[in-house]
């Protein structure tokens, strides 16, 4: 098997030599995949799985803040703040399961920790459903919520490593971009889910039923969907082989201490990413609503409608640099925010078609990015430090720049200078397209570690 150089240029096991014409691997590449639909489908259904999980938290929020948080001082927002506060928590747990759970992918295999990371996410989603009132169990209430949140982050944090490298591994000669893209697909797929259910009940439940226990249904189903994607992934064909010898399997830090340059580099291709995904996935609606006087209602449906025609946008982006490579994309993102996030946050009205013109033309865009991630992410790293390698600098980078995106947007809003959020997004766009420009382009390049 003839493999081209990593951008490492280590020679690790599974790892191209300069110099040499010939890769030299130390352990042979486990054999191609037998389906590649089940590959597919165990990488997709537990990442929507996860993403369930994890959404449902902030979409249920407003039901159960104040079972959980007692109001202090009379301030009826105290409960509302401390919930979003754990979220918050969660996030800033993501980096460690990034390295934890991508040295288990290293080390064990990619399906090991795909396993590990969905029964981590059912175990926290039911333990958010049987969480205490604080009437019923006192401070013990929301400990129980704070454990349950770090077991979320830990296991999104993980799943983004393990299922990245298992997606784009499993992705035969020129199809790695539309198979990457399903990371996205099956992400969105999770939050319209989890909106959509929250919906439901909101819809056929009163307040008070709501408040008192149909807030927990979302996460046992959420549990049920995590067992189903358990089972999808028993299935899988793992992509990663695994040396015999436990010596001989890579560190933990082995990733940050032998390649730091690639390190960075995963840091300079999400940054830009990130804030732009959460500015324009998440945190819009809240946007338009502060700052256009557009109606609640009038936010969610169409932050739900924009969100069903990005997932449907992410194979068509991922076919594209198939053919025509990855650069294009990840720069015509990039340029096309740093110069349009600032005219049309501006261009948002209090009417629907402003807002839906604008979420939509923001979400072309944004496929140029969100559709590659995973291969981009994948190709800079050799096999031996892959999952680890891209786990935790990701990871690190969506908590500091895409977590903090509805914190800041709103914060620069109360300081009176609303309009300066839009030139952050625009600022650290631009950073990412420095990034892009000097980036190899890795297309055509043979994946090392792929069979």
């Amino acid at each position: 098997m003839t493999q081209s150089e990593p951008l490492s240029g280590a020679a690790d096991g599974g790892t191209a030599t300069r110099g040499t014409g010939r890769a030299r691997t130390s352990h042979p590449s486990p054999a191609p995949p037998r389906s590649s639909v089940r590959q597919l489908a165990a990488a997709s259904v537990g990442n929507a799985a996860e993403w369930y999980d994890w959404y449902a938290y902030s979409f249920l929020a407003v039901y159960f803040a104040d079972q959980i948080f007692p109001k202090g001082s009379g301030d009826s927002l105290v409960p509302l703040l401390s919930t979003f506060a754990v979220f918050a928590v969660g996030f800033f747990m993501r980096p460690v399961g990034g390295l934890l759970m991508g040295a288990v992918a290293d080390r064990r295999g990619r399906r090991a920790a795909l396993t590990v990371t969905i029964l981590l996410m059912g175990a926290g989603s039911l333990l958010l459903a049987l969480t205490p009132t604080y009437a019923a169990a006192g401070i013990l209430a929301p400990v129980v919520l704070v454990v349950a949140r770090l077991v979320q982050g830990l296991s999104v944090g993980g799943e983004f490593a393990a299922s990245t490298t298992f997606l784009v591994e499993s992705a035969g000669p020129g199809r790695r971009g539309l198979f990457s893209s399903f990371q996205y697909v099956s992400t969105t797929i999770g939050q319209l889910l989890a909106s959509g259910t929250a919906a439901l009940l909101a819809h056929l439940l009163t307040e008070g039923q709501m408040g008192d226990w149909g807030w927990r249904v979302p996460f046992l189903v959420g549990a049920l969907i995590s067992l189903a994607g358990f089972w999808i992934r028993q299935g899988a064909h793992e992509t990663h082989e695994v040396p015999g010898k436990a010596s001989e399997r890579p560190a933990a830090l082995e990733a940050l201490r032998r390649h730091p340059r690639q390190s960075l580099l995963i840091c300079g291709i999400t940054a830009g990413g990130t804030l732009a995904y959460y500015t324009w996935t998440t945190y819009l609606p809240t946007y338009a609503q502060m700052n256009a006087g557009i109606s609640k209602g009038d936010a969610l449906a169409v932050g739900t409608i924009s969100l069903a025609f990005f997932a449907a946008l992410q194979p068509l982006g991922g076919l594209l640099s198939d053919r025509v490579g990855r650069k294009p994309l990840l720069i015509g993102f990039a340029v096309g925010f740093a110069a349009l996030a600032v005219p049309l946050l501006h261009a948002i009205s209090s009417s629907f078609a402003s807002l839906l013109l604008v979420q939509c033309a923001g979400m072309v865009l944004l496929t140029g990015y969100t559709s590659i991630a995973a291969a981009v992410n994948a190709e800079v790293f050799p096999a031996r430090v892959r999952a680890a390698g891209i786990g935790f600098p990701y990871s690190l980078t969506v908590a500091l720049f895409g977590g903090t995106a509805p914190y800041l947007g709103t914060w620069f809003k109360d300081a009176g200078h609303p309009g300066a959020f839009p030139w952050y997004v625009a600022g650290l766009c631009l950073v990412s397209a420095c990034v892009y420009v000097i980036l190899p382009e890795t297309a055509k390049r043979p994946l090392d570690g792929a069979g």
